[in-house]
């Protein structure tokens, strides 16, 4: 189709839907009839939802808000703004002291053979300390597991680059379980190889993808114990560094990275809520992470999930539900490489002795949602929320309820006798962007985006409606 053709066409598209969605009738919400008011939250949700233009705001404005960025910051001011826009009783921020690393300019891994230099495409790992100001140049053992480096010992380890080059299990239909198995080399392995006198680390990127796109993430070093550089490689970088190795088992690589630590800076949790109408001390919560990684726009890590939860306020608003119990949208800062905003948000709810009987968060993307995992020192509250609300939710696609912990910014509110929650989106793509450059906008489909608001939303009215 011609270019002006098409730009027309999509045009009138446009102008088509807007029409529809602000003429769009919405089923009234009924407190007595559960499934009527599912419908309005969704209806309310895919005709007139706002999230997606929030995340283009957040991610366009606030690309790689790291810890200690002004990104981050940025970020800290525009979600207040969206919150304080939808008329909320309070918005509030809450101060948090973050870990601040930076990772510097021009890291690079070359492997240099017998008449050549190849670039790997890599990152550096969030935390890692920098090499010294001309590389780490070393011989590379490649190890598929941390306990190679115990049946290896310190004689065959010491001096050289240690490269993880574990595969994430592909057999796992869930892959979030995939990525927990292979993310121990990432973690723990650069900390664990540098006791062992190894000079540098490279690890295998966390994706199930075949490309030469790099992701990073966090890693730690044992207390005490030397610290080594540390960086990923894409999956064609890895496989193409394994298959040197085999017909060069003494190649060499140079590893420059020019990362430095600074010290700890202010950022905030970003808080908004809605007074409760009967139990305004009963607190049910629903939130993500603001800050991401510093090479990735973070649109679905984790923007897509701070959007959806300030659109559960929004859907509350804009039906007029009223929450029985204060419903609170709790904007997390530092999860990626600290956790210190949950870590200060638990500690003050302690202190004030707040009662949170629901925490919810949205952590793995803007996809299609799929279901919820659920945990509760009082048993299997995954079992209950089935045997209630399963048939309620599976007309918009949504039937699994599993047992979990909800996710890193709840979790600490277990411990206090909350009900924590996770959003189950579809996973299959959410690796192939997490911690990259890619994750990006157009990576985010609006109408899957809503409808894991629409189900937030949803799973929240009940618990307060319906307790749980």
């Amino acid at each position: 189709m011609p270019s002006p053709l098409r730009r027309l066409l999509l045009a009138t598209l446009s102008v088509a839907t807007a029409a529809f969605a602000q003429t769009a009738p919405t089923p009234t919400p009924n407190s007595s009839d559960p499934a009527t008011t599912l419908a309005a939250i969704f209806a309310e949700a895919l005709a007139r939802g706002q999230a997606f233009e929030n995340l283009r705001s957040l991610v366009n404005n606030s690309p790689g808000r790291l810890s200690g960025s002004k990104s981050l910051e940025r970020a800290v001011v525009s979600t207040g703004k969206m919150l304080t826009a939808l008329g909320l009783d309070r918005v509030y921020k809450q101060d948090v002291r973050v870990p601040h690393w930076e990772r510097g300019s021009s890291e690079s891994v070359i492997m240099t053979r017998q008449n050549s230099t190849t670039r790997l495409n890599a990152v550096a790992l969030g935390g890692s300390v920098p090499s010294p100001s001309m590389g780490t140049t070393a011989e590379v053992i490649e190890l598929k597991s941390l306990d190679e480096l115990a049946t290896l010992g310190r004689e065959k380890i010491s001096g050289k680059i240690v490269f993880f080059n574990r595969p994430m299990n592909p057999t796992h239909v869930l892959t979030g379980r995939a990525y927990g198995e292979a993310g121990d080399q990432r973690n723990r392995g650069p900390g664990l190889a540098a006791t062992y006198g190894a000079v540098a680390v490279l690890t295998r990127s966390l994706t199930l993808a075949q490309d030469d796109i790099p992701h990073t993430g966090n890693t730690t070093y044992a207390p005490n114990q030397p610290k080594i550089p540390a960086a990923a490689l894409s999956t064609v970088a890895a496989d193409k560094l394994s298959a040197t190795l085999t017909t060069e088992p003494k190649l060499r690589v140079t590893i420059k990275i020019n990362s430095r630590w600074l010290p700890d800076a202010p950022s905030h949790n970003v808080i908004g809520e809605i007074r409760g109408a009967e139990f305004p001390d009963k607190i049910i919560l629903v939130g993500g992470h603001l800050d991401s990684w510093d090479i990735t726009p973070g649109a679905h890590d984790n923007g897509s999930g701070c959007v959806q939860s300030i659109e559960v306020l929004r859907l509350f608003r804009a039906l007029h539900l009223k929450p029985r119990h204060t419903l609170r949208c709790v904007l997390f800062t530092n999860e990626e490489n600290g956790t210190r905003g949950s870590i200060a948000y638990a500690a003050a709810a302690k202190a004030k002795q707040e009662r949170h009987l629901f925490a919810v968060e949205s952590d793995n993307g803007g996809f299609q949602p799929r279901g919820f995992n659920l945990g509760s020192t009082q048993g299997p509250v995954h079992e209950r929320a089935a045997a209630q609300w399963r048939t309620l939710f599976e007309p918009y696609g949504i039937s699994s309820f599993v047992k979990g912990t909800g996710g890193a910014d709840v979790t600490p509110l277990l411990a206090q006798g909350a009900t924590v929650a996770g959003l189950t989106p579809d996973s299959q793509r959410y690796f192939d962007y997490h911690h990259t450059t890619t994750d990006t906008l157009d990576k985010v489909n609006p109408r899957e985006l809503h409808l894991g608001a629409a189900a937030l939303a949803s799973l929240i009215w009940l618990v307060d409606t319906q307790g749980l």
